[in-house]
């Protein structure tokens, strides 16, 4: 039984049968009984039938949901009575925006401290991917902006607050200022990150209601590629300070407040509430509390 469940969840996953079957570690005419094996069993069709994958029927929906309740608590009980038997610790996996990456660091150094046998796996993914492989069983916890795109199912503890900084050479534009404002930064010419970074759709909900409009004569995923137009001197870009302090970016470069008005946004942890959470994702979360500042502390909420 659970093994048909898993391959309805990487066929979920892989959206292609030839994928699912792959990383299922089985040839695709077995993933397909096993799935039709399921049908039989609810009478009811899970998958669209057509040559390749088109989604699942409601039916189907609901199934995934429970098949990744029931493989998660299964694989979760696995480790967890391995653990006992060999001595080992939790095996916790983390999906983070790349951004908050020294956050996740300080999550993970005093737990394994306090739990030295506990191993993790940090991914660093999109917002949009972070909730999915939240609400999937891919990850046990992710990390994410909390209060722009809706988040739901989840439970969140706040972590901090980010801020939107200029980035530009000392000798460029605005580089000798103290602070800037969003129509001081609107004609200038702009590398910022795509559209599909959650980032992005902030920074273009900030200048609509500002009632400006740019063009970025450059756009990346790549923070790298980022910081090495900006170091030209021809272009500048909008960055939050977290990036700032992860990458650490050349001395010629300036991170200029941006202010006028000033934008924050909330990072934190988030929990999918779908599943049962484990005894070691309940410590991961009293440790996220303990890194909460006292500001934000009336936002978490409880386990």
């Amino acid at each position: 039984m659970l093994d048909r469940l898993e391959f309805l969840i990487a066929l979920a996953r892989e959206k292609h049968f030839g994928r699912a079957a792959a990383a299922c570690g089985v040839a695709q005419p077995t993933l397909s009984i096993g799935i039709q094996n399921l049908e039989e069993m609810f009478k009811v069709p899970l998958v669209k039938r057509s040559s390749r994958f088109k989604g699942f029927t409601p039916e189907g929906e609901r199934v995934l949901l429970w098949a990744q309740r029931l493989v998660g608590d299964a694989q979760a009980m696995r480790e967890e009575i391995l653990s006992l038997q060999t001595g080992g610790g939790a095996h916790i996996r983390i999906a983070s925006i790349p951004f908050a990456m020294l956050i996740v660091s300080r999550l993970t150094m005093p737990f394994q401290e306090r739990h030295p046998r506990a191993r993790f796996t940090v991914l660093a993914r999109t917002s949009d991917m972070v909730v999915d492989l939240l609400h999937q069983r891919e990850v046990d916890a992710g990390i994410t902006y909390l209060d722009n795109d809706p988040v739901g199912e989840v439970i969140k503890l706040p972590l901090y607050r980010d801020k939107f900084m200029l980035l530009t050479r000392g000798d460029g534009a605005l580089g000798q200022r103290k602070g800037v404002s969003w129509p001081d930064i609107a004609p200038l010419p702009l590398c910022l990150f795509t559209r599909d970074m959650q980032l992005r759709r902030m920074i273009d909900n900030v200048l609509r209601g500002q009632k400006l409009e740019l063009v970025p004569q450059i756009e990346t995923d790549s923070a790298s590629a980022l910081v090495s137009h900006v170091r030209t001197g021809r272009w500048v870009s909008v960055v939050p300070l977290s990036m700032i302090q992860s990458l650490q970016p050349p001395e010629d470069l300036r991170a200029i407040p941006v202010v006028e008005p000033e934008v924050a946004h909330t990072i934190g942890l988030v929990v999918s509430e779908r599943f049962a959470i484990q005894p070691a994702i309940v410590s991961l979360m009293e440790e996220a509390r303990a890194l909460c500042p006292p500001e934000l502390a009336g936002a978490v909420a409880p386990a």
